[in-house]
């Protein structure tokens, strides 16, 4: 008697897409991290699209403090600017400030980061010795005496803005990228690399940076979101760009002129509310993706 065993002529193993549904499941922090930023991008550049934007974010365009509305439906502030227009073109501008921000604080410490902990020598010494240095002068202060320098508060434009808030923003990742660099060179894969014949530059670029995009991602979206604080504390402060109707400036308006001891609830809790999503979808990201960073927070199946 013949015993048949069948044959699996399929394979049982998932596809990516399947594996990335199912820890997409597990990671809950990032699909709803995900799910909040997408629905400001939608908002936000949904918005710039069905209303005109470049003028109903400004003043005069609209009569003034005037209640949510079927014609206003976030109402307006006392300088007649139509708050859903300036929700809908705060939001992007205040992301641009913090990607761009982040990407200079992020590519500043890269940069550095590397240089220090591949290279060593003096190279390691004279960055460390600059980091440690400056770790000791608050940011915020810095950045306050900078931006109070601009006399005319007309002239700062987003680009002025990201450029101060990304000041030494770049010391915490030169100085984790540095010490997973250390790490990371004396792994046996860098040394079959050196016997090769790759270069320093090769090894960096096709070795260590592929080991070390999922920190760069999470640390990335970290950046943003200092960026962001920045300059959101500088603008609150009135060192902001006065004519652009940024999350921060819209806040300090509202202060400047009371909103609140007018009963003018409105003007405060668009822009609040927006900079809370913000930040809460920002932090769901970052809290995701250190998952995928840090093998020792990573949940198994």
């Amino acid at each position: 008697m013949e015993l048949s065993i069948p044959i699996q002529t399929g394979s049982t193993k998932p596809n990516r897409l399947k594996l990335t549904l199912r820890y997409l499941r597990r990671n809950k922090s990032l699909v709803v991290g995900l799910a909040m930023l997408a629905f400001l991008l939608i908002f936000s550049i949904g918005g710039s699209l069905l209303i005109d934007t470049s003028t109903r974010a400004y003043p005069l365009a609209a009569p003034a403090v005037q209640p949510p509305s079927a014609e206003y439906p976030l109402g307006t502030d006392r300088d007649g600017r139509d708050l859903l227009a300036v929700m809908a073109r705060g939001i992007l501008l205040t992301g641009s400030i913090g990607v761009m921000a982040g990407s200079i604080g992020l590519f500043v410490g890269v940069v550095l980061g590397f240089l220090a902990g591949y290279y060593g020598g003096w190279v390691d010494s004279v960055i460390r010795w600059v980091t440690e240095v400056l770790m000791t002068i608050p940011p915020l202060i810095l950045k306050i005496i900078i931006a109070s320098t601009i006399v005319d508060k007309n002239k700062v434009t987003i680009f002025t803005m990201a450029g101060v808030a990304s000041i030494l923003s770049w010391m915490g990742t030169a100085r984790v990228v540095r010490s997973q660099v250390l790490s990371l060179r004396e792994r046996t894969f860098v040394s079959v690399a050196k016997l090769s014949g790759m270069s320093n530059l090769e090894i960096i670029f096709k070795e260590l940076m592929p080991n070390m995009l999922p920190y760069l991602a999470a640390s990335f979206v970290g950046a943003v979101m200092g960026g962001i604080g920045s300059s959101f504390g500088l603008e609150v402060l009135g060192l902001g760009p006065a004519r652009e109707p940024t999350i921060g400036m819209t806040i300090r308006w509202a202060q400047f002129h009371s909103a609140i001891f007018n009963q003018w609830w409105w003007w405060v809790l668009w822009p609040s509310l927006a900079l809370v999503m913000i930040f809460a979808s920002l932090s769901l990201i970052n809290r995701g993706l250190d998952e995928i960073a840090n093998p020792r927070v990573r949940r198994s199946e």
